[in-house]
């Protein structure tokens, strides 16, 4: 009954209309790219995908236990978004704990949603 009552209470939009004070949006992948042994380059992959301005790059890089898990992971994760620069496309990076390969998710998620950001209009 509280969390329905607080969820009731809630305004439909953030107060600011600063886009940076959003929280990313999150949507079902169109394509997914796994960084793993016999994969071709990223940038062939970027390429082979249709171009649409509504969608963003996500690269995503997880970690596990160590001192240096965390920075071997960002590390990967630059990699894939310095191959995605190359190509003209812009990205985001998540480093988060868990387990599993650097992948980059293309989905109609961009915050700038209609504007063109990159190769083809991405």
């Amino acid at each position: 009954m509280a969390t329905a009552a607080a969820v009731s209470n809630q305004p439909a939009k953030l107060p600011s209309s600063d886009v940076s004070a959003a929280p990313s949006p999150q949507t079902e992948p169109l394509s997914v790219y796994v960084a793993a042994p016999g994969a071709p380059p990223l940038a062939q992959w970027l390429h082979e995908q249709a171009a649409d301005p509504r969608q963003q790059l996500t690269i995503t890089a997880r970690y596990g236990a160590g001192g240096e898990a965390q920075a071997r992971a960002l590390a990967e994760a630059r990699q894939l978004l310095a191959e995605a620069g190359a190509q003209g496309q812009a990205a985001r990076i998540v480093v988060e704990p868990g387990d599993g390969s650097v992948r980059a998710v293309l989905a109609y998620d961009s915050p700038h949603e209609g504007q063109a950001g990159g190769k083809n209009g991405r």
